[in-house]
């Protein structure tokens, strides 16, 4: 960082969906002679305990930080993107050298207010929705698919653009159904599709159903499989006659706050054999096979590992 020789350095999370023009933010820092300034969101007050809050004065300068407060004093959510002046951000860092997992939230910023430098909030009224969860990204992806979606991808005055490969179009058989999806280039589509956003290059033969979920690139969905409220990750093979999503829900028996919602969650690589049901709330990851499945099942709240430790 020394060789750039920044006067300002912008912090961003890795797990956030939303639109900012960050320069009108920074316009905002140097207006105020902040050292550090944090983008906060109004949020419904019932619902602020469920978040970081930081509490202003009429100035919006921060006077109080509370961690998922049972009586919030304030709506304003931090959204974990901050703007600080290097020489402040510079000092923190140095000083806190030996400070285990050091965190922004935890351990740079609480140092810089005990040491009574000026952080303001900059409030930010558009989406911005947290994904860090399967539950959260699942229902992003499933925001995605209205005709008009909160977050739009296609507003003539602020395009979002992505890379892409060459590849050819999406293939829509003269006998498959596709209802409100996102179908990527070069997928083969010869089932019915319904409320999904399916990547590229995968392919969904024939007597397939997928309802409600996400599909990456380049998996392989056998004929005549069910799909319902999945996550499937990349290069994937499901083989036939398969059903995902059946049952009722039941905890994870390993990781309940991670696999929920009623979700199925197959990691990359994975494969499915043919003919085995999987229930709700349940993950996959490896190569399985029929032995891997009692009498055909994984029951809700179940999971497989066969690559590896899940943390």
């Amino acid at each position: 960082m020394e060789q750039y020789n920044p006067e300002y350095v912008l912090i961003l999370s890795g797990d956030h969906i939303y639109k900012m023009d960050y320069k009108i933010m920074l316009d905002y820092h140097k207006a105020n002679n902040a050292d550090i300034t944090i983008a906060a969101m109004p949020v419904p007050i019932e619902e602020a305990s469920r978040f970081g809050i930081v509490v202003t004065d009429s100035d919006n300068r921060i006077t109080e930080f509370e961690e998922k407060p049972a009586n919030p004093k304030s709506n304003l959510a931090s959204m974990g993107i901050y703007i600080f002046k290097w020489s402040v951000l510079k000092d923190a860092l140095i000083k806190l050298k030996d400070q285990q997992e050091c965190d922004f939230g935890k351990h740079v910023i609480p140092y810089c207010f005990n040491n009574n430098k000026r952080i303001f909030a900059y409030e930010y009224n558009s989406y911005w929705k947290d994904v860090g969860t399967l539950s959260s990204y699942w229902e992003a992806n499933m925001e995605l698919i209205d005709i008009i979606p909160i977050f739009n991808l296609y507003e003539e005055f602020w395009k979002i653009y992505t890379k892409t490969d060459t590849i050819p179009p999406q293939y829509i058989a003269k006998d498959a159904y596709i209802e409100k999806s996102i179908i990527g280039d070069g997928t083969e589509v010869y089932g019915r599709v319904f409320n999904s956003v399916i990547g590229s290059g995968v392919v969904i033969e024939e007597g397939c159903v997928i309802r409600d979920s996400i599909i990456m690139n380049n998996s392989h969905i056998g004929k005549n499989t069910t799909i319902t409220k999945s996550i499937i990750a990349e290069d994937v093979t499901i083989g036939e006659n398969v059903e995902l999503g059946v049952g009722e829900e039941a905890e994870n028996v390993k990781f309940p706050k991670i696999y929920n919602s009623g979700l199925v969650t197959i990691g990359e690589c994975s494969v499915i054999p043919d003919g085995v049901k999987i229930g709700k709330n349940t993950a996959i990851s490896g190569v399985t096979s029929a032995e891997d499945y009692p009498d055909g099942l994984l029951p809700s709240g179940g999971i497989i590992i066969k690559a590896g430790e899940v943390e």
